[in-house]
């Protein structure tokens, strides 16, 4: 009887992953995982149609190895309901070698920052459900005023600046933004 290829029985199995699975199991982005699998640094295998997998036990040797942001430049931790903002935010900070974790609201966030402390957390103002000033009041509780750096940021300025500094926040940007006017902001906070 042949031998079948580890890959023949993939489906379903819950130790091998797919790229996204594989992307939040890390707590990154696909992108990210991309990178990393092309560069060796985490082992992948391919389908005969060329798709990525990953076994669970590389991942956790990977995290050993490496700790939970892989090792990269300072970490920073995107919450915002918006993919796309996050997408763009992410692939920007990346390229200037940030390592970046993301959260899709405040409840994500927060668990993001019990599994790892990010040098900076990027945060909307506007979410649903738990809005960006009560995630920002619940960090500074957990961790205290000043231990994260937090930037917030929205697309309803008005007064968001000045109440983001009596909040305790070290920035404030209104989007739009420029990926670089973000990054610069970012450097300066994370050199303070």
């Amino acid at each position: 009887m042949p031998r079948e290829s580890p890959l023949q029985s993939t489906a379903g199995d819950p130790d091998w992953l797919t790229l996204g699975q594989a992307a939040r199991y890390l707590g990154v982005a696909q992108s990210t995982i991309r990178k990393w699998s092309d560069s060796g640094r985490v082992r992948a295998f391919y389908t005969p149609g060329r798709h990525r997998r990953y076994r669970r036990a590389d991942l956790d040797a990977f995290l050993d190895r490496s700790g939970p942001t892989g090792g990269g430049g300072p970490l920073v931790l995107i919450v915002d309901d918006d993919e796309s903002v996050r997408e763009y935010v992410r692939v920007n900070l990346e390229a200037e070698g940030y390592t970046v974790r993301e959260a899709r609201n405040a409840e994500e966030g927060l668990q993001v920052l019990e599994e790892s402390k990010p040098d900076l957390v990027l945060l909307d103002v506007m979410m649903p459900q738990v809005d960006g000033w009560e995630m920002l009041r619940r960090l500074h509780e957990r961790h205290g005023v000043g231990a994260i750096p937090v930037m917030m940021f929205s697309g309803k300025i008005g007064d968001a600046a000045g109440e983001a500094a009596e909040r305790g926040a070290q920035g404030f940007i209104g989007k739009p933004f420029e990926p670089r006017q973000l990054i610069e902001q970012a450097k300066q906070l994370l050199s303070s």
